[in-house]
């Protein structure tokens, strides 16, 4: 296929783009060639072009729990919300930490989206994700696996970190860890601060996040190996990563949209909805979040899509699981920030696209010759409401729900080819 995208708008400049077969031929300023000859015309006028975006935290809940989502499903929001590649989590039943498990998932993918979006499975760091025996990394990595998490249990031992991370460097592989004190606030089901007072509800301290932070970070330095921080929620947490990062620590770190636009005061009225691991912090944290995104402290953001079935977020507030779909949203909810002067268009494709390429070694476009033609078109003023009728994942459970966003991706293309 022969293509190009004309008239649209790409870091606020009028744009068109060329395309032939999988790969991007050039962008030049609009109207500055015609197009050539062979080439279809796809008139984009009043759109942004951005590149697909790279999630880097994702639970797809294939195989096991396919009554919260399925990897048909969770690839169709992923494409619907501008993803072009998804990096799922290993917390399925059975665990990611067997072969057979990985090519399981990536045949799924093949069947159901053999056009993309692309699934990368993350490998599990332990078997069985308990912390105690590291995982066949190397027939993980060879089966198809591009990282090493524990996400959803945090790695206890030290040891055992340190070993994790020293093997998966072996195999160009980075450990994403999740970083929470399993002894701190054990039992915890919020933010611990004025609000979990209130209503009576254990809290945890945000140093429950940044201690581990802190161990991982000074492992890293030891080792000489990287280490990325998943879904940091804290300020504390943002200092800690900030302070490794000017004595050249090799570390990298992921927020979510969630963390840089809400705040503790969405559990008001033990708001089940609003229940998330880690949980949503104070004000302060939430402002310390955005800067540290914005300056680069914080390198990328990430769903951290965790879909659950309706009826179980439909109990009280210490039965609930942590977590909601991000995967429909996320693109939409950060343009927001846009929006409000708090980031940028060019931090957006730097934060979804470029930085998750980088530190993961997965394609990314970058609108050069020779970049994959992964890109998608966005309506920056069209208003939709969030919602059953307007996601695609197969649950729906988020704090956004009901709430009009403004901003919608139109039109998506993976490889050159139009997904919708």
């Amino acid at each position: 296929m022969k293509l190009c995208i004309s008239n649209a708008r790409h870091l606020e400049a009028p744009v068109d783009l060329l395309v032939d077969g999988a790969r991007i031929v050039t962008m030049t300023p609009a109207g500055h060639h015609a197009p050539p000859e062979g080439f279809a015309v796809f008139d984009a006028h009043g759109l942004l072009l951005m590149p697909s975006c790279i999630d880097a935290h994702a639970h797809l809940r294939e195989p096991g729990q396919e009554y919260k989502e399925d990897i048909a499903s969770g690839l169709e929001a992923a494409a619907r919300g501008g993803f072009g590649a998804v990096m799922c989590m290993a917390n399925t039943k059975p665990v990611n930490d067997a072969a057979s498990v990985t090519r399981f998932m990536l045949d799924r993918a093949r069947e159901s989206h053999p056009h993309g979006p692309r699934l990368h499975p993350i490998a599990a760091a332990s078997v069985g994700l308990k912390g105690e025996e590291m995982a066949p990394l190397a027939e993980l990595k060879q089966a198809g696996c591009v990282a090493v998490s524990n996400d959803g249990r945090p790695l206890e031992s030290a040891e055992m970190t340190r070993r994790i991370m020293e093997y998966a460097a072996d195999l160009d592989l980075i450990l994403i860890d999740h970083c929470e004190d399993p002894h701190l606030a054990r039992g915890w089901r919020m933010h611990e601060g004025r609000l979990s007072g209130l209503l009576g509800v254990k809290g945890q301290p945000p140093a429950g996040e940044a201690i581990q932070a802190a161990r991982d970070v000074l492992l890293a330095e030891c080792l000489g190996l990287p280490v990325h921080i998943a879904h940091v929620s804290a300020q504390m947490t943002v200092e800690v990563i900030a302070w490794a990062k000017a004595r050249g620590v090799r570390v990298t770190a992921e927020t979510c949209p969630h963390y840089l636009l809400l705040d503790e005061n969405a559990l008001e009225g033990y708001n089940t909805q609003a229940k998330v691991s880690p949980p949503l912090r104070t004000a302060a944290d939430r402002q310390a979040l955005r800067q540290a995104v914005k300056d680069g402290v914080i390198d990328i953001l990430a769903t951290d899509h965790a879909p659950h079935a309706p009826h179980e977020k439909a109990t009280t507030l210490d039965e609930a699981p942590c977590g909601f779909s991000g995967l429909d949203l996320a693109v939409s909810l950060t343009w927001g920030l846009v929006r409000q002067g708090v980031l940028s268009e060019a931090d957006l494709q730097r934060l979804w696209s470029r930085r998750p390429g980088e530190i993961f070694h997965l394609p990314w476009n970058g609108f050069n010759p020779g970049d994959p033609a992964d890109f998608f078109l966005f309506d920056p003023d069209e208003s939709w409401v969030a919602g059953p009728e307007t996601m695609f994942s197969r649950s729906r459970n988020t704090p956004f729900a009901g709430q009009t966003l403004q901003g919608r991706v139109k039109h998506h293309w993976l490889g050159g080819r139009q997904l919708f």
